[in-house]
């Protein structure tokens, strides 16, 4: 069954057959496939709004056509509707090129979404972590602060990868950092800034060992799981690792590898996030791979398959399948 109907549907949707469309509703599918959707798109944010799934995820591109961002959204997990453009370059006037790895948030009745632009190399270069904000989780997006949120390089951390992370306690982190280098900061209640902790400092470094990019972060039996990126993103050796915390602070010591390629699968597999179906015990992760073969470092694709945990709560090393996962709908 794998080899016979998933192969194929990789091969057309992927490698350039005649692919259906993005939204297309498939009579019968019983399983997502992976990619679940057509197209290159790499670190997917998962989310659900209105009794749906949703994955934002960035449009991959060499930077100077990576300057939009589509949206996916679907009932089951399993049939994906595109919803294209949500936000671009010319919504967001400091933004030239490289909008990337956004990360969402429904707040007060509204959209935000957190974003990278312009891969700024330096303070003197434009760029950073902006925020857009929508009345709908498919946009249209509008600059939220008509300037970045954060645009300067604090602890060698670049300013990219944000996660915003809601604790326990209502209060909103962002978790963010390239370069090796991850710091968490609260956010104020407004996300127009930030609060400063109570040393005084508004940053905290808390880059466990093996970091590269693109943390995550969640709360589960009161623990605190810190996920992240190693490896170089364009090779095959990018992979996600993981280690668990009492707070958001941390300390955090890795723990073991919970992504990584499967040379008869794919290649390059990280940049992820993580769902949990409401109310229950299912989780998934949201990632994007390369398909076997493919020396592009942009032709990435979007993904998913279940992750779980074991009886003492360690994350199982997960299984990266040509079949993704079986029709879940939302109650």
């Amino acid at each position: 069954m794998k080899k016979l109907l998933y192969t194929s549907l990789f091969l057309t949707a992927v490698i350039g057959g005649c692919s259906p469309k993005a939204g297309q509703q498939t009579a019968g599918k019983q399983t997502s496939g992976n990619p679940v959707f057509p197209g290159w798109y790499a670190d997917p944010e998962g989310a659900i709004f209105d009794n749906r799934y949703w994955i934002f995820p960035t449009y991959s591109a060499p930077y100077n056509q990576q300057v939009f961002m589509d949206a996916f959204s679907s009932k089951d997990l399993v049939n994906w509707n595109k919803h294209a453009r949500i936000i671009d370059t010319a919504a967001i006037k400091w933004a030239k090129r490289a909008m990337w790895a956004p990360a969402i948030v429904h707040k007060d009745g509204k959209y935000f979404l957190f974003f990278a632009a312009n891969d700024i190399q330096n303070e003197q270069q434009p760029g950073g972590i902006g925020v857009a904000v929508a009345d709908k989780p498919e946009g249209p997006f509008k600059d939220y602060l008509g300037k970045p949120l954060l645009d300067k390089i604090v602890n060698k951390a670049q300013p990219i990868d944000q996660f915003v992370f809601l604790d326990k306690d209502g209060q909103y982190y962002m978790i963010y950092g390239g370069w090796g280098r991850c710091n968490i900061t609260r956010l104020k209640n407004d996300f127009t800034g930030f609060i400063p902790f109570e040393d005084g400092n508004t940053f905290r470094e808390i880059t466990p060992k093996g970091y590269v990019e693109g943390p995550i972060m969640f709360i589960r039996n009161n623990k605190y799981y810190f996920m992240w990126s190693e490896g170089g993103w364009t090779g095959p050796d990018y992979r996600v690792a993981y280690a668990i915390g009492d707070s958001p602070f941390g300390p955090f010591e890795r723990i073991g590898t919970v992504l990584q390629q499967d040379a008869a699968v794919a290649t390059g597999a990280g940049h992820h996030s993580v769902l949990q179906f409401p109310g229950g015990n299912e989780w998934y992760i949201v990632y994007h791979r390369r398909p076997l073969g493919e020396t592009d470092g942009n032709h990435r694709v979007t993904c998913i398959d279940k992750m779980e945990f074991d009886e003492k709560g360690f994350i199982k090393p997960v299984k990266i399948t040509f079949e993704g996962v079986s029709k879940k709908a939302l109650k």
